[in-house]
């Protein structure tokens, strides 16, 4: 849920096989205010995190980010907590621009981001558990041919 204010951004940049013009990355940055408008005003406790992860998730530790360009503990914990997730998962995943990085490439740079990008408590205790992150993933992975009938909850709903 974290970026699904990209719903709100035009395929031509979100799906650009080269590097964003300067005009594009402005238009991708508007994804974080789409998704919290998106997500905002929910009495539901879910949804309220949704809506200040989306919002903060591209806020870096050091301050350089977007969207207000918070800086260590101004920026929500969750927001912390998925940014450097979001990130590894971009680093190890084929996009329409790059191919996947090796888990230790990816996680180099972290490690050479942490205290910049990422919240140096949230990188060590990623790095102490990157196994177990990269085991779901490949789970989650593996599960994306699965038809949609399998997933549902108990046949509480039917197709």
């Amino acid at each position: 849920m974290h970026d699904v204010g990209k719903i709100g951004i035009p395929d031509n940049i979100l799906m650009k096989m080269g590097k964003l013009t300067g005009k594009e990355f402005e238009v991708i940055k508007t994804h974080t205010m789409i998704g919290s408008n998106i997500l905002a005003n929910s009495d539901a406790e879910v949804i309220q995190m949704a809506q200040k992860i989306a919002l903060s998730h591209h806020e870096k530790w050091n301050g350089m980010g977007y969207i207000y360009g918070l800086a260590g503990e101004k920026v929500e914990l969750a927001g912390r907590i998925v940014c450097l997730a979001d990130c590894f998962d971009a680093l190890i995943s084929k996009r329409p621009y790059k191919d996947p990085y090796p888990v230790e490439v990816a996680c180099d740079i972290i490690i050479n981001d942490r205290g910049k990008h990422f919240d140096p408590q949230i990188v060590d205790i990623f790095l102490n558990n990157v196994d177990e992150l990269v085991k779901i993933k490949k789970d989650v992975d593996s599960s994306e041919n699965v038809p949609l009938s399998e997933l549902l909850w108990g046949g509480r709903v039917q197709l």
